[in-house]
């Protein structure tokens, strides 16, 4: 596995700010200097002028130019600022050394060493120190302990290998004035730390193609090659002012500015998020560098027995070899921890079975080998009756009864089948290479077993089990159809009581499968513009006023036209959707009403369901949405039906007082089909009832209906309560209503539910009663 590694510059990942036309000008005269100086290393023409103008103007011209494009990469910059200006303020000391070291310090009669320059030329180092911690810094945001050990290992191999190989005899310098000799050791020992740097910053970032980091590197690389040839040549004395050996420094000039003229922030900020998101460090390409370092280590170790190399080398080879065994030890257990991590996310908590995630990763392979004649099946499994487990015994029971479904089925499942516990009370079965009669066999085997008693907390308790069944590659070809396929045939199985149901694929076009309806529903919820509502008029039964609309949800399916609620409500009932769906209708029915609203006061009717009635936020939500949309508290009314309330009473009880508080009215619909119990009338929070068409429909012919309606009807007025009657089909029923003491009517024989723009125009001249 390979983490911490972002795309190359360019490549997908965008960038917040690119190189100005300043950077490319500034850029140009570095490159341009360096070209022109480039002609004289190997032969300039004779005199005092050219020599300044090589030595001292060209030369410090590619410094110069460097810096300003360091500078102008800073001011663009974000994660990268303090390296920029790290970098333009080593590249000034260089300057400030050369011209130091040209106009005074060549010009005396005899050079001291050291001199003031050296103070210049070894602050050089210290802001290229700042510059590697500075981008390394903007491209981690959270630190391992495993990129701290890489980029020890790195610093540690990288240092032994220069004391050893390279800087060796500098280091051995101690002959000479105590100044001297520190000058001389400072310069060497600066080089090895910006080496050792240089390959610990790449241990900890790791091998990638980041085009800033690249140059940077080829930059200081340079450089250091520069600084040896040069210890080499000044201690053999034959070093030559502006010669070709110049060209490495200039060269390492040059690349810091093109370093700097293409950092990206995008490409940092992308780096510094894949660094967040790592888990574990593992990979060759994070790994290879210190891996070569230890290795160069070790031949340090075995090639220098017998003092060959310096103590120093020594020393900081073993200091690597130790550093890479305390970094083979958190890589074990940095993917120890990984795999625990990984398993854990496939694994369900309570019942310690594979997960959603590992039954869809395992479907995955199953299917990629799956064919007609060795095919394969998923059993979709629902606890009937675990409900009630936990209301009457409490959700620690209901766990236990969980705990208990994977040991008892255990030994109905070969060891190639992946039993699995999807969420709830469902669970799945996947069958590889199991044909539909074995897969359906298996099935029976296994409700056989679950409709056997369990025993939770000394209480013998009995459950059933609807099991759906599906095979692949046919009828489902991929992992969602399998499920989808599944889910249709339990809930078959779960409706007709039959236990077991194999799918059966729909001739029509399978348009009923609810599976599909919920994700089809959830999208237009997503994406808006499917969902609208229709209205239907509420009329006063005593002088025809239109006295409130109610709101009814529609479905302006993009294939399957105009779906009524009947379609709509289960399936977002069965996917968690109701109180997503309720807002939306909320807010439709509130963007109508607003419409008509400054010139008629019809309130407008939506519909709760019980979820939005134990709703704590129900109240402030409501509250908002008419400021919104500019409304009174009086323009809307919420229905709800009575048996909403039963499951949470008191709560219910308290978030329908709040909305009263606000002003809006309650309404109590389908009343007469519920509980209907007078005590829990008493205490409900309501201002109207609405009588359900049951009770409403023969009332002209029946005279125990009428009966009921008429004491109905007195019960509410006694309370306070309007009485709506839902159901009006015709003008006779409407009378009959009338005379009862009914005082709002609603149904066929004042309008149909029909779109906003219809029920606007609708107001303007509505019609009087008549039969549809």
């Amino acid at each position: 596995m390979e983490t911490g590694t972002v795309p190359a510059e360019g490549a997908g990942v965008p960038s917040t700010a690119r190189a100005t036309a300043p950077s490319r000008h500034a850029l140009a005269l570095t490159l341009a200097a360096l070209a022109v100086f480039a002609t004289g290393a190997w032969g300039r023409p004779d005199g005092e002028g050219w020599a300044v103008a090589y030595d001292l103007v060209l030369y410090n011209a590619v410094y110069v130019g460097a810096a300003l494009v360091c500078a102008l990469a800073a001011l663009r910059a974000e994660g990268d600022r303090l390296a920029w200006w790290s970098m333009t303020v080593a590249l000034l000391l260089g300057v400030a050394g050369n011209l130091v070291y040209s106009l005074v310090v060549a010009r005396m009669a005899e050079e001291p060493f050291p001199s003031i320059a050296d103070a210049f030329y070894l602050g050089f180092y210290v802001p290229l120190y700042v510059t590697l911690v500075g981008l390394i810094r903007a491209r981690v945001a959270r630190f391992h302990a495993s990129m701290w050990l890489d980029g020890v290992v790195g610093a540690l191999g990288a240092g032994a290998v220069a004391v050893a190989v390279l800087l060796g005899p500098a280091l051995e310098v101690t002959e000479g004035h105590l100044a001297a000799v520190l000058t001389s050791l400072a310069y060497p020992i600066a080089d090895v730390v910006l080496l050792a740097l240089l390959v610990g910053v790449g241990a900890i970032l790791g091998v990638r193609r980041d085009r800033t980091l690249l140059l940077l590197g080829a930059g200081i690389v340079a450089q250091l090659v520069g600084d040896i040839v040069f210890l080499d040549l000044a201690t053999a004395g034959v070093y030559v002012e502006g010669g070709p050996l110049d060209l490495t420094w200039l060269v390492a000039m040059a690349s810091f500015a093109l370093a700097a003229h293409h950092s990206d922030p995008g490409a940092v900020q992308a780096s510094a998020d894949a660094g967040a998101r790592a888990a574990t460090r593992v990979g060759w390409r994070v790994l290879a560098l210190p891996l070569t370092c230890n290795l160069a280590s070790l031949v340090i170790l075995a090639a220098g027995y017998g003092d060959r190399f310096s103590a120093a080398a020594a020393w900081l080879a073993v200091g690597c070899v130790v550093a890479a065994l305390a970094r083979t030890a958190i890589t074990f257990r940095e993917v120890r921890a990984f795999n625990e991590v990984r398993e854990q996310a496939r694994t369900d908590e309570l019942t310690g079975l594979p997960n959603r995630r590992a039954l869809i990763d395992e479907a995955r392979r199953m299917l990629a080998t799956a064919t007609a004649r060795h095919p394969a099946a998923l059993l979709l499994l629902d606890l009937d009756g675990f409900k009630e487990v936990n209301d009457s015994l409490g959700h620690h029971a209901g766990d236990s009864l969980l705990g208990q479904v994977g040991p008892r089925l255990r030994g109905a499942l070969r060891t190639s089948d992946t039993l699995a516990r999807l969420g709830g009370d469902e669970f799945a079965v996947l069958l590889p290479d199991a044909a539909l009669d074995v897969a359906q066999a298996r099935a029976e085997q296994i409700r056989e077993l679950l409709l056997q008693p369990f025993t939770v907390e000394g209480t013998r308790l009995h459950v059933g089990v609807s099991i759906g069944v599906a095979t692949a590659p046919v009828p489902a070809a991929t992992v969602q159809e399998l499920l989808r396929c599944a889910d249709v045939a339990m809930y078959a199985a779960k409706a007709s009581r039959e236990g077991v149901r194999v799918y059966v694929p729909d001739p029509h076009g399978g348009t009923g499968d609810r599976l599909h309806t919920m994700e089809e529903l959830r999208t237009a919820l997503d994406e808006g513009g499917q969902l609208l509502v229709h209205l239907q008029p509420q009329v006063d039964l005593e002088d025809g006023r239109v006295v409130g609309a109610e709101a009814l949800v529609r479905w302006q399916h993009p294939t399957r036209g105009l779906l009524s609620p009947a379609d709509l409500l289960p399936a977002a009932e069965q996917a968690g959707l109701l109180r997503p769906l309720a807002d939306t209708v909320l807010e439709l029915s509130l963007t109508a009403a607003a419409r008509w609203w400054p010139e008629r006061r019809v309130p407008v009717s939506v519909n709760l369901s019980a979820a939005d009635v134990t709703d704590l936020d129900l109240p402030t939500k409501v509250a908002r949405a008419l400021d919104r949309h500019g409304l009174p508290a009086a323009a809307l009314t919420l229905e709800l039906v009575e048996d909403t309330l039963m499951a949470d009473p008191e709560r219910g009880r308290a978030v329908l007082g709040q909305l009263r508080r606000l002003g809006v009215r309650t309404s109590i619909d389908d009343y007469g089909t519920g509980y209907s119990s007078l005590a829990y009338l008493r205490h409900l929070p309501a201002d109207e009832l609405k009588l359900d068409r049951s009770l409403t429909l023969d009332v002209g012919r029946d005279p125990r209906a009428a009966a009921i309606v008429r004491h109905t009807v007195a019960l509410a007025h006694d309370l306070g309560l309007t009485l709506v009657a839902e159901g009006v089909e015709d003008v006779d029923t409407a009378a009959v209503l009338a005379r009862l003491g009914c005082d709002t009517a609603q149904g066929h024989a004042i309008a149909r539910p029909m779109p906003v723009e219809a029920f606007v125009d609708w107001l303007q001249t509505p019609a009087p009663l008549s039969n549809p």
